[in-house]
């Protein structure tokens, strides 16, 4: 695991129970591989984003995960809402994912993550910008 650079984003990890923290720092990391293994992407800023975990590349749209206490059992990857990035996913991955509208895919504590179509959503939020204006972000 990659250690974390930015002691407010280190801060919000912390306040996490103990079982969402795992299953968060397991998608911060496949944020930081799948950034590492997509040429275009560039380097990654991890800041703390609308006070949650964000990342974000100067080709991309910023991807955000986070878990809230009203779901306690739920964590999420948040994508910005006015980009076409979760109805993109919803096209091609219409039975994966559990999304919440245009924003969010949402995991259950216990799920199996499907780690190579997460990958793929993942790599199309960090290079968003190189392809936004191609349909379905140019699939």
């Amino acid at each position: 695991m990659s250690a974390i650079e930015n002691s407010k984003v280190q801060e919000v990890f912390e306040r996490y129970p103990v079982g969402i923290q795992t299953n968060l720092l397991k998608l911060r990391q496949l944020i930081l591989d799948t950034a590492i293994e997509t040429a275009e992407v560039g380097k990654v800023e991890e800041a703390l984003k609308w006070g949650e975990p964000g990342y974000s590349a100067k080709k991309g749209s910023t991807i955000r995960i986070g878990w809230k206490p009203s779901k306690p059992d739920q964590y999420a990857i948040y994508f910005i809402c006015n980009t076409n990035l979760v109805d993109t996913f919803k096209e091609v991955y219409p039975n994966l994912f559990n999304f919440e509208g245009n924003r969010a895919i949402l995991f259950s504590e216990k799920d199996e993550i499907p780690l190579n179509e997460l990958r793929h959503c993942i790599s199309l939020a960090l290079t968003y910008h190189t392809r936004k204006h191609l349909p379905m972000l140019g699939m």
